[in-house]
């Protein structure tokens, strides 16, 4: 630690840490521009200057000089500081003028406009007029992909953007060109950007340089009222915020939440809320000759009653989709025990977890933000980068720092950092499961070794053998003890984690969720239920009665003999479990539309008619039936740690026979992954220009 005068007031501070840093840590305000807390520094747009007592007699860039380089004075005084001196004064006001001297008038057409940087620091550390006669420099726009809007004229060159691009997002796609007046923010050959978290830029961009394409000209910032809510594009649970105006989602933007998404979102979760408003089911629909037609709720509800009676609680199933609350689950499978039936199952891929094993063997145990602590990663069958994008920042977060060893098992696709190909599938996992290969002794020479098992590798006749072969693996290299647990899976689906946690598994010898398919096509169950499930093939399910809880004109509506309609995950309030196991809680955003309802009251007001009413009448009391059942859920951003140890040794002795095939990841479109991403027109526009990216690499 070391001494420093900021303003006259003493403290303490790393000497690591920049004057920028220990001047806010005393308490003084900064103004940047270029300067980010996750970007390296560059230094180059000189708003941050500060008057250092002994130093140069002239302003210096405090994101460039650290405290440990400051000179004591002479009788071994702690260094001074001052950032309100004349000197500063005048040289933040001299910035400011240079940086207006081409920046357009936009402010009244801007979308930055209202939270916008520079605006801020002009009327704080600007003055009123310029002693700049000459005329503007003008830059052509470019197009860098349907996400982002640039309108470069704007830009002052802080470089945020370039680099985030790489140095998180790990796609070196934006570059300046050029020198002096001529100098130009821009894609390589004006292509379209093609990281899937380019949408963050919009966020770093501290003028209108770079703005969401999606959003331009639709909201003022004032307009709208926020709400902090959890994503569900994938299972990572990033932190996020709900703008809405009215009943309409505006914009999704992030939140800070060091242990989960730092602040950056994929650009899944940023511009889906296009598909929250079209496609949407707002009105019950009962199955009359062959064709789906409008119906009240009271038709529906006796529609489906009578089936259910008339089939009996054995032949009843139902399936949980990727989006589903906790709550959501629980009341269904309230419902399903009601009726009698123990075929339920939240694993619509077909994924071999077992719950019985302990909660261990299906949670990321080492936590996103353990990432950073590990040195030698292990992927099995997984694909971050589309699975889970922001985890996959933490990946490459880890390999810019330490430059640790990462080898592959699986598909071969670039994840943004170098890793060592080891194979394609279970022959090559079996091989180091034995204690064989080179890699194997990285693994076991390492301190903190980490396996991470991908859905695509548990999902397939012998995803369980896949998974004892990786905790074999695990167990023998060290990766589990009392401080480190270095084994995890990669869940892709929000659902997931909770519904395991609640059970929402076959119950007694009930059926999975390829045994209830298998079953309905042989005509051995009579009636399914679907809340969401819409990444199943829905011809499997022969002649069923099926009826549809969700939200959108997707492939279980079109399957469906009764719809449902539900509330999308900003339309109602609900308990989400990521794939760490952390419990978050997201409120409700917005309004589900029309006669639409959310999916806990559906199935409430439905058992009315099935017979016996579920114990609840009010979400409050859902939920308090929920944390009775299941209290770990009561401790909410916190993680509930098993008997690791116990459990993965217990998942290393399952064995099994594996398949010689390979690995393939679970995520074939990452843009198009469920109905409310293939109800949305950006995200299509995005899909299409990956598929014909991936053309033009295959030629």
């Amino acid at each position: 630690m070391r001494k420093i005068v900021v303003d006259g007031r003493e403290i303490e501070v790393p000497g690591e840490y920049t004057l920028l840093q220990a001047c806010e840590e005393a308490g003084a305000e900064i103004p940047r521009f270029c300067y980010h807390d996750r970007l390296s520094i560059a230094g180059n747009c000189r708003m941050c200057l500060v008057e250092v007592k002994g130093g140069p007699p002239k302003p210096t860039a405090s994101c460039a000089m650290n405290v440990k380089d400051m000179r004591p004075g002479p009788n071994g005084e702690p260094p001074e500081v001052f950032t309100k001196s004349p000197m500063v004064k005048k040289a933040r006001e001299g910035v400011m003028e240079f940086l207006l001297i081409n920046h357009p008038l936009d402010c009244p057409i801007c979308d930055q406009g209202g939270e916008c940087d520079l605006q801020d620091q002009a009327m704080a550390y600007g003055v009123d007029s310029s002693r700049f006669e000459e005329n503007k420099r003008a830059v052509e726009d470019k197009y860098i992909g349907p996400l982002v809007k640039t309108v470069m004229t704007r830009c002052i060159h802080c470089t945020r953007c370039v680099r985030f691009t790489t140095e998180v997002a790990g796609v070196s796609e934006l570059g300046l060109t050029g020198r002096g007046e001529d100098a130009e923010i821009t894609t390589y050959l004006e292509s379209a950007m093609s990281s899937e978290l380019q949408g963050n830029v919009v966020d770093l961009c501290p003028v209108g340089a770079l703005t969401s394409r999606p959003y331009a000209f639709n909201a003022r910032p004032w307009e709208l009222t926020k709400t902090e809510g959890i994503d569900v594009m994938d299972a990572v649970g990033s932190a996020i915020r709900v703008d809405t105006r009215g009943r309409e989602v505006m914009r999704i933007m992030p939140r800070t939440n060091e242990a989960v998404n730092e602040e950056w979102i994929s650009d899944k979760t940023r511009f889906i809320w296009d598909g929250l408003r079209t496609q949407r089911l707002d009105r019950p629909y009962v199955k009359r000759d062959g064709k789906l037609t409008a119906a009240a709720w009271q038709e529906a509800f006796q529609t489906v009653a009578d089936k259910v009676k008339a089939a009996g609680g054995e032949r009843v199933g139902a399936i949980a989709g990727d989006l589903a609350s906790v709550e959501d689950m629980f009341a269904l499978k309230a419902l399903m025990t009601s009726i009698g039936s123990n075929h339920l199952d939240c694993r619509q891929d077909g994924a071999q977890l077992d719950p019985a094993l302990g909660r261990s063997t299906y949670i990321f145990n080492s936590t996103i933000e353990g990432i950073e602590d590990a040195d030698a990663i292990l992927m099995i069958g997984a694909n971050p980068r589309h699975e889970a994008s922001v985890l996959n920042t933490r990946i490459l977060k880890r390999f810019r720092a330490a430059g640790i060893p990462i080898g592959f098992i699986g598909e071969q696709i670039d994840q943004t950092y170098p890793v060592t190909y080891l194979g394609a599938g279970t022959d090559t996992l079996a091989e180091m499961a034995s204690g064989k290969g080179a890699f194997f002794e990285t693994l076991k020479n390492a301190d903190k070794p980490m396996i991470i098992v991908g859905e695509g590798a548990v999902a397939r006749e012998d995803g369980q053998a896949v998974l004892s072969a990786a905790a074999r693996v695990a167990t023998s290299v060290g990766a589990v003890g009392d401080e480190w647990n270095g084994f995890n899976l990669l869940a892709n689906a929000a659902s997931r984690v909770g519904g395991l946690d609640i059970g929402f598994t076959p119950q007694n010898g009930g059926l999975s969720a390829g045994g209830i398919q298998e079953a309905a096509g042989k005509g051995d169950l009579d009636v399914v239920f679907l809340l969401g499930a819409d990444e199943m093939d829905m011809d499997a399910f022969g002649n069923a009665f099926v009826v549809y809880i969700g939200t959108h004109g997707d492939r279980g509506a079109h399957r469906a003999d009764v719809i449902l309609p539900g509330a999308a995950y900003t339309e109602k309030p609900g308990t989400y479990v990521n794939l760490e196991g952390r419990v978050q809680l997201a409120p409700r955003a917005a309004f589900p539309p029309g006669d639409a309802r959310e999916d806990w009251a559906i199935f409430r007001a439905l058992s009315g008619h099935t017979g016996e009413a579920l114990p609840f009448d009010s979400f409050n009391e859902l939920r308090a039936a929920l944390y009775e059942a299941y209290p770990h859920l009561l401790g909410v951003e916190q993680i509930e740690r098993g008997a690791a140890a116990e459990e993965i040794s217990r998942l290393a002795a399952v064995g099994g026979d594996l398949q010689g095939s390979a690995f393939v990841s679970s995520v074939s479109d990452f843009y198009l992954t469920n109905p409310i991403a293939r109800a949305s027109a950006v995200m299509a526009e995005c899909s299409q220009l990956a598929r014909s990216r991936a053309l033009e690499a295959a030629e």
